[in-house]
């Protein structure tokens, strides 16, 4: 299980260096990312919060690219957490509309109600049937590959997804200090509410 991030890059971005990425491929999150794909990653998670028309954009092209991910109430990181299974090759990818601020919402599938679905186009679900998780790559397909899994695994595999992205968090927050030293602390925080982590969990000093 691996947080994964849906990249989109802005034409000719140049406000920090970047990674090359695939249009729409997934940027896996971690604590071995090199600075430029950490910087690919901040990029992904503003260039998804972009989207305020509101007259008051600034007119700086940094701080007008950074504006909706600092001043929205609900932000949005497209991506989720990628299931393989390595001896059958199967792989659940997030679905269209899924982001990583609801990774938490696999924790209902071992401790809620049983069943969270991931997006559509696929439509990625987890449901639990007794002591096991079957995970469905698209439930909208007829004869979808399957994951099967027992709870306790699943939920190791979500305490290692959760260390993954506060591991890419604590690497985010050293970015911030070295390419936004003026912003560091706001783009920090911003990015722990769109992944669901406290920004406490690590620490920044611009």
């Amino acid at each position: 299980m691996q947080p994964v991030l849906e990249v989109c890059a802005p034409e000719a971005f140049d406000l920090w260096p970047v990674a090359e990425v695939e249009p729409y491929g997934f940027l896996p999150l971690g604590g071995a990312l090199a600075p430029a794909e950490v910087g690919a990653a901040v990029m992904a998670i503003a260039a998804c919060n972009d989207i305020d028309p509101g007259d008051d954009r600034p007119a700086d092209p940094l701080e007008s690219f950074l504006h909706g991910l600092l001043t929205m109430d609900s932000l949005f990181a497209s991506g989720g957490l990628q299931v393989t299974d390595t001896v059958t090759d199967v792989t659940l990818v997030p679905g269209c509309c899924n982001g990583l601020e609801e990774w938490r919402d696999w924790l209902e599938v071992v401790d809620g109600d049983g069943w969270a679905g991931f997006g559509h186009d696929p439509s990625q679900i987890a449901e639990r049937i007794g002591d096991t998780v079957r995970l469905t790559a698209d439930a909208e397909a007829d004869e979808s590959p399957l994951i099967e899994l027992p709870v306790g695994e699943l939920r190791q595999l979500l305490e290692g997804a959760e260390r993954d992205l506060t591991d890419f968090l604590r690497l985010a927050a050293a970015w911030t200090v070295r390419y936004l030293p003026d912003r560091a602390l706001e783009v920090s925080g911003a990015l722990a509410r769109s992944l669901d982590l406290s920004i406490s969990m690590v620490c920044v000093n611009p």
